[in-house]
């Protein structure tokens, strides 16, 4: 780079570019000197290829003079570099900011949220499925970010009317509040979820409580037939029956967690992610010993290839089919299934005259109002003291009033 050269305009300064041109001349850089807040300042210009001139040069030192003199305006280069600057940020968010307004809920959908998903496969064929037949068709071309209340009961009425059950309607809105939870978390949407604000009478109700349980002479039956077609089935039967434990649970529950000496099932996959400890009896403790016998370390009941399992076997429903269980049985909620077994062990122990509070921790449920459903089962005594704690609950707030 050669040295510096004054020009006719002072303050004006140029030096040549050794060895870069602008057109047959060497390329020259230009700067400019002047005095601020009582010290000499010197800034570079730019390049002549890029357009700059002495003139320009000292036309851009003559504004920055007069910026100084009255106070308004950039004084220096630098500040007005750093007001361009932050001004380009500013537009910048601004710019990101419309564009994020923008989006749609379909692109994403497809592009935010479902590439950032680890869940199970199954799950999330599950949700792709109903945002394609239905969240999608409803509220797709909505911008994410002014989804409301009134695009929920569109999804709602479009269900509805085409006759899916309140269970699959609470799915659909499910994915759509974990959707738009993932936009509040990535600065897409800003307020209250839409779906949870929604009022509680305008979500569809499920009444998914079954009516039916097993009678001590038909889980017997069941269970010699199972003992008969799989060992299996009827010792993951008889868990169930005697310890009301989930499908789930069983699948997940590993030999470790089976303690044969303090008879007890310490369960760590539970649906409420809390641990629980469930007591065996004679006959569930008996199978333990029995399978000990032959099975190793892992899992308690494998699948064929010693895998988890991932759902009941056809068994079951077969030996509950033939045995004409639920022959004439048109009501789901009536109809004997795996789950009733767990339905049946909580039927039995209130009809026992156990405390529902105790079935309540037997059985995991997540509150008192759960294990209350079985309340009318329980022996007559048991239930003439509920009568009784109720007339005086009834009195206590007469007498507050």
């Amino acid at each position: 780079m050669s040295q510096y050269q004054s020009t006719k305009f002072p303050g004006v300064r140029t030096r040549e570019h050794t060895t870069r041109k602008h057109g047959i001349k060497p390329d020259r850089y230009f700067l400019i000197r002047y005095q601020a807040e009582g010290k000499r300042k010197e800034e570079g210009l730019g390049w002549a290829s890029e357009g700059w001139t002495a003139e320009k040069a000292a036309l851009k030192l003559a504004e920055l003079k007069q910026a100084a003199k009255t106070g308004q305006g950039e004084a220096r280069l630098s500040e007005k570099r750093s007001a361009k600057k932050k001004a380009d940020i500013e537009e910048a968010a601004r710019k990101q900011e419309q564009e994020r307004k923008a989006v749609t809920y379909t692109h994403f959908f497809n592009m935010c949220y479902l590439p950032e998903q680890s869940k199970k496969e199954k799950t999330l064929q599950e949700e792709i499925s109903l945002h394609k037949n239905w969240i999608l068709p409803a509220i797709g071309q909505v911008p994410v970010a002014k989804l409301e209340e009134q695009h929920i009961r569109k999804i709602i009425q479009s269900m509805s009317s085409a006759g899916k059950s309140a269970r699959t309607i609470q799915y659909a809105l499910a994915a759509v509040r974990m959707v738009v939870g993932h936009a509040v978390k990535n600065g897409y949407y800003s307020g209250l979820n839409p779906v949870t604000q929604l009022a509680r009478q305008e979500k569809p109700k499920v009444e998914n409580r079954r009516l039916r349980f097993f009678s001590h002479a038909e889980a017997e039956k069941l269970l010699n037939i199972l003992k008969e077609r799989s060992q299996d089935v009827h010792d993951m039967t008889l868990l169930s029956l005697h310890c009301g434990l989930r499908a789930g649970e069983i699948f997940g529950l590993e030999w470790r967690r089976v303690d044969l000496v303090h008879r007890q099932v310490v369960l760590t996959e539970t649906k409420s992610g809390k641990d629980r400890v469930v007591p065996m009896t004679g006959a569930v403790h008996a199978m333990f010993e029995e399978r000990a016998r032959s099975c190793g370390d892992g899992l308690a009941f494998p699948d064929g290839n010693g895998g988890r399992r991932k759902s009941m076997s056809n068994t079951f429903d077969r030996a509950v089919d033939e045995l004409g269980l639920n022959a004439g049985v048109s009501d789901s909620k009536s109809r004997l299934v795996f789950h009733s077994c767990r339905h049946t062990c909580a039927s039995w122990l209130v009809q026992a005259g156990v405390p529902l509070i105790t079935v309540k921790e037997i059985l995991g449920h997540s509150t008192i109002a759960l294990t209350e459903r079985y309340s009318h089962l329980a022996p007559d005594g048991t239930r003439a003291a509920l009568r009784v704690m109720e007339q005086t609950l009834q009195k206590a707030g007469n007498a507050e009033e």
